[in-house]
């Protein structure tokens, strides 16, 4: 397992494809391939076709079981929201409240996976809120949030398409998605039985 790909579940966007938030976690989501992980994402458009958590049986929601079950396949989360009047968007939480599923699984929630956060809003108060905010709900979700979080004031058009032209967002959205990888590869190997004793 140790060379295999490291897993990553990337989550988060609006319900405008290709919002800022989008583009933001795509620069982190590619900086983390680059470095040989597989990446599966959960983008704006798949959390708005998500009921409001318990309204409906799992089993009839095969999005929010896709969901789950990456998310118990994974050794790494990017999650990347909008600063909506100062803190996580409804929709990235709803996405994230889905998690509650795995709370009785023998590793619940994202307990001692890296967890990369990203947040994007047209001001800077809104991205330090924002950043904090999902910062808390890593830590309650048991996962270690990466040493960076970024922070993208896109009120400057840090966009181009999917390209960030912003040199300094650019790098912190590219270190975030390398930190995530870097932390889940020296997890695994923590994990692993010492040379010469069998798994």
């Amino acid at each position: 397992m140790v060379g295999e790909p490291v897993r990553i579940v990337a989550l988060g966007g609006t319900s405008s494809r290709g919002s800022s938030t989008e583009k933001a976690l795509w620069v982190a989501s590619r900086a983390a391939e680059r470095c040989g992980a597989r990446v599966t994402m959960f983008d704006g458009a798949f959390l708005a076709g998500l009921p409001h958590y318990q309204t409906r049986p799992l089993a009839d929601c095969p999005g929010a079981e896709s969901l789950v079950r990456c998310i118990r396949e994974a050794e790494g989360i990017l999650l990347a929201s909008p600063g909506w009047h100062g803190s996580v968007s409804g929709l990235v939480k709803n996405g994230i409240d889905y998690l509650e599923e795995t709370a009785r699984d023998p590793r619940p929630y994202l307990d001692g996976l890296p967890v990369g956060l990203i947040a994007t809003a047209y001001g800077w108060q809104a991205t330090g809120s924002t950043l904090a905010g999902l910062r808390s709900i890593a830590h309650a979700l048991r996962g270690w949030p990466t040493p960076l979080g970024a922070a993208v004031n896109c009120s400057g058009g840090v966009f181009d398409a999917d390209r960030c032209t912003d040199e300094a967002a650019r790098r912190q959205l590219e270190t975030v998605g390398e930190q995530v990888v870097h932390f889940a590869r020296l997890r695994r190997l923590a994990a692993a039985p010492p040379a010469g004793v069998p798994a």
